[in-house]
């Protein structure tokens, strides 16, 4: 399983939307109740499922989901 389908997982995990699917481009204006909540959950089951920590200044700078996958795999690497 590549790391664009295990986030699309947790994104269906933490939204409890079985519909998702998400794809390099998609962001918070895409996902309904993308909220500030929502992010800190879904930040949270990102580090948790891929054993990683994101500094805030990391996910101040994610443009979208793709920055995410690629943030996600070079601190798996790291690991």
């Amino acid at each position: 399983m590549d790391t664009m389908e295990i986030l699309n997982g947790i994104f269906r995990e933490v939204f409890d939307d079985s519909t998702i699917v998400i794809k390099r481009e998609t962001t918070a204006d895409d996902v309904d109740d993308w909220d500030s909540l929502s992010h800190l959950n879904l930040v949270i089951a990102v580090e948790m499922k891929f054993g990683v920590k994101f500094a805030l200044g990391e996910l101040q700078s994610l443009k979208n989901v793709g920055d995410m996958a690629d943030l996600v795999e070079k601190k798996a690497k790291k690991n």
